[in-house]
């Protein structure tokens, strides 16, 4: 069992997605962690245990580095669809309530930005760290993150901007968060944002790098 384990955190924190994936070279033709995570799940390894054990630290280590600039954008949306494969095999379980969830993340681009990789790369991260994503896309409103936080008590909230002329929608969206839903953590990402910034707009959370939101989200995971 813990071969099968260590050989999916291996190709999650090197981006062998499949076995058709041609990248990394060393591994071409092998199976990768689409087809390992279905052969952990058959051979009766638990969804919790394949997360614990494997998809998680596979993520934290591929974090850790995109922090320390040992791999960039590139190596780190490879990991990041590597790790997906692997938990479209556990999603069932965890949608059936048979294995739990760390919590729910909404996310989204705010009113206004079209960018999204820096979106989709903390998204990505973030439920490699065993949380629940929702993401709202690009372009997201005011009213349409409110209604997300309705539909989803509990959560936590992530807004990204990559333009200074969108962060005023941030602002506007985390003072109407804070004013319907007090008691919501929020945090706030994306090239021009600051912890300053976050700070003045009454955000809770600000990380130059999706590693620095998932060591945060730590503390509010369910018990």
């Amino acid at each position: 069992m813990s071969e099968l384990l260590t050989q999916l955190s291996y190709c999650v924190e090197f981006g062998k997605i499949d076995k058709a994936s041609p990248y990394p070279p060393n591994l071409k033709g092998q199976e990768g962690a689409d087809e390992i995570a279905r052969r952990a799940l058959d051979e009766g390894i638990k969804p919790d245990e394949i997360l614990d054990k494997a998809l998680i630290p596979a993520m934290a280590i591929v974090g850790d580095k995109f922090t320390k600039k040992i791999i960039y954008v590139p190596q780190m949306l490879m990991a990041a669809k590597a790790m997906s494969s692997a938990m479209k095999h556990l999603k069932p379980y965890f949608q059936s309530g048979e294995t739990k969830r760390k919590g729910k993340f909404i996310i989204g681009t705010v009113s206004g930005d079209l960018h999204d990789i820096g979106k989709n790369l903390v998204a990505m991260m973030i439920e490699g760290a065993g949380w629940e994503i929702i993401d709202l896309g690009v372009d997201v409103n005011t009213d349409k993150f409110l209604k997300a936080i309705n539909d989803n008590p509990g959560a936590v909230v992530g807004l990204s901007a990559l333009l200074t002329t969108t962060m005023e929608h941030m602002k506007k969206t985390v003072e109407a968060i804070k004013g319907n839903y007090s008691g919501v953590t929020t945090l706030v990402g994306g090239a021009p944002v600051t912890m300053d910034y976050c700070l003045k707009i009454g955000a809770d959370f600000y990380s130059p790098d999706p590693q620095g939101a998932v060591n945060y989200l730590n503390q509010f995971a369910l018990k």
